[in-house]
């Protein structure tokens, strides 16, 4: 009798043990992963909040997903290095999920950033803007972006390629760095991803992270975004602080992201906006900082008041043409489209020298105190001085023949000096692009914002003037275009993307994310289009969650 009873205990605990495993292989098979070429910061912490996957899981896919593209397959170079302190990271954020709950909507999300964007050495990453010249040195703290990403339980998982030194080097193609070698375009073969946050956008625009961070100069985050088939902000300098970003100008450097969704986008600003000691141009932003998240509003163009330059909207026939149509659905939005609002100073601005001479005087002085705050330069480089050497010295690294030799941008930094003609010009810069530019426009014909194509000339008023522009992804070059010839990539080509831009006054951030959400709620053109299918990763969270 007793054996009966022990048999029949052991064979009702193994039904049991074989239901509960059944259902728990249903349950597995019943959740739909999100698909992370496109998945939102939002579904992704909804999956971790739910338990379907863990940020562990994450790390192991878009490391397996980059693994498959970035040097192997097409070969997109998008990423220099990847962080080996990320699954650790990712390990210890689930386990205060379980215990406390996320930090916010970040916690848990895996972002890649700018190779020119410090992180903390004991980390394992470099910071070297692309550059053999900074390899291995020790910065002394995480950049003030970093830090804010972590504090918000973000993992940085990598370091994206860049055009070397954030494109100031010299006359060298658009994506190409020393260490990161030759970046290219998702969209067709071998094409320019534009830049300098090139990589940024490419690890964007197939999910190679959840979102990624760029900085802006002069179109270095409206470029790639524009190019990418992404939206890219660039906030009004002083939004986010520049302290320990590799810089070309304190007068018109700024930091933002680069993501698939304007909701992505105003998740991330919200976390890296905000006043630094560190950085002094930040003091003068309004507190607190907005959460721009609340800007989300799909009638947000209703009642709004938009005006187009068209004598800064470009020539190519095929984007003109898509961005007409798209000023229809504006309109239907709701919005009163003043067309033509022309810049008062449109003609001084296209002709203006003045932003050259203050980025060649800026860079010399702020990459030298840059360098100068290292903890170690193994190198030995000291200053610009020493870097030009350097790439003579390294040139079989870094002034590759026959497309990468120049340093010309460099050489005429470092014979610069901070004269009278450098201080006439920043004053003609705030002049030309906020008083009688961009404030100016919008005074004049009673505007909220500017609309324009992104890869009309729309980066150079709002970089002078150091204010907002945000870019969504507008269409795609028809599949009947002749590509350019590659040199070494092709400039243009069939089925490469293109923006609309809307570009605002000084902190006005908040509005133009409103304005940018609507339209893009409206069209969702990013989907009218995918990558080439070898630069479209295969491995999704399901190859991974339950694998060992």
């Amino acid at each position: 009798m007793l054996k009966r009873l022990t048999f029949l205990a052991s064979a009702v605990a193994g039904i049991t043990l074989l239901v509960t495993s059944s259902l728990a292989t249903a349950a597995s098979a019943e959740i739909t992963f999100p698909d992370l070429y496109e998945a939102s910061i939002a579904e992704l912490q909804d999956g971790l909040e739910k338990g379907h996957f863990s940020s562990v899981d994450l790390v192991k896919a878009y490391f397996a997903r980059i693994e498959e593209v970035n040097l192997q397959g097409p070969a997109l170079r998008a990423v220099i290095e990847t962080n080996p302190s990320a699954l650790q990271q990712a390990a210890e954020l689930d386990a205060e999920r379980k215990l406390h709950g996320p930090r916010g909507p970040l916690h848990g999300i895996p972002i890649i950033v700018k190779d020119n964007i410090a992180t903390l050495h004991s980390e394992g990453m470099n910071t070297t803007a692309g550059s053999f010249a900074l390899l291995g040195s020790v910065v002394p703290r995480d950049a003030t972006v970093a830090a804010k990403l972590r504090a918000a339980g973000a993992i940085i998982l990598g370091k994206a390629n860049l055009s070397e030194w954030a494109n100031f080097r010299g006359n060298v193609p658009s994506g190409f760095s020393g260490r990161g070698g030759q970046a290219t375009n998702p969209y067709l073969q071998n094409a320019d991803p534009s830049g300098s946050s090139s990589g940024s956008a490419i690890s964007a625009a197939i999910g190679l992270a959840a979102g990624t961070l760029g900085s802006e100069t002069d179109g270095s985050i409206l470029s790639p975004s524009n190019k990418n088939n992404l939206v890219g902000i660039k906030p009004t300098v002083g939004l986010t602080s520049r302290a320990g970003v590799v810089p070309i100008s304190s007068h018109q450097d700024t930091v933002g992201p680069i993501v698939r969704s304007v909701a992505d986008a105003a998740a991330i600003l919200t976390v890296i906006a905000g006043r630094d000691p560190l950085d002094n141009f930040t003091l003068a932003q309004p507190e607190p900082v907005p959460d721009f998240s609340k800007a989300l509003n799909p009638f947000a163009l209703k009642g709004a008041r938009l005006g187009i330059p068209r004598s800064f909207q470009g020539s190519d026939p095929n984007i003109i043409a898509a961005f007409n149509a798209s000023v229809e659905i504006i309109k239907s939005l709701g919005a009163t489209i003043v067309d033509p609002a022309e810049f008062p100073d449109a003609a001084e601005i296209r002709k203006s020298g003045n932003e050259t001479i203050v980025l060649t005087d800026d860079f010399k002085v702020d990459v030298n105190n840059y360098i100068a705050g290292l903890l170690e330069v193994p190198t030995g480089v000291k200053n610009l001085a020493d870097l030009i050497q350097f790439n003579i010295d390294h040139a079989d690294e870094e002034l590759i023949p026959p497309f990468y030799t120049d340093q010309s941008q460099f050489i005429a930094s470092e014979n610069s000096t901070m004269d009278a003609a450098y201080f006439a010009a920043l004053a003609a810069d705030k002049d030309l692009g906020q008083t009688r530019g961009i404030d100016g426009t919008l005074k004049e014909f009673n505007l909220d914002a500017i609309l324009l194509p992104t890869n009309g000339f729309t980066a150079g008023p709002a970089a002078i003037a150091g204010y907002p522009v945000i870019t969504v992804p507008l269409g795609f070059q028809p599949d009947n275009l002749t590509a350019t010839a590659a040199n070494p990539t092709i400039s243009n080509g069939p089925g490469i993307p293109f923006g609309i831009a809307f570009m605002g006054t000084a902190f006005s951030e908040f509005k133009l994310v409103g304005f940018a959400f609507a339209y893009e709620q409206a069209t969702h053109n990013r989907l009218k289009r995918l990558a080439f299918p070898a630069a479209i990763p295969k491995t999704q969270l399901k190859d991974i969650v339950g694998k060992h």
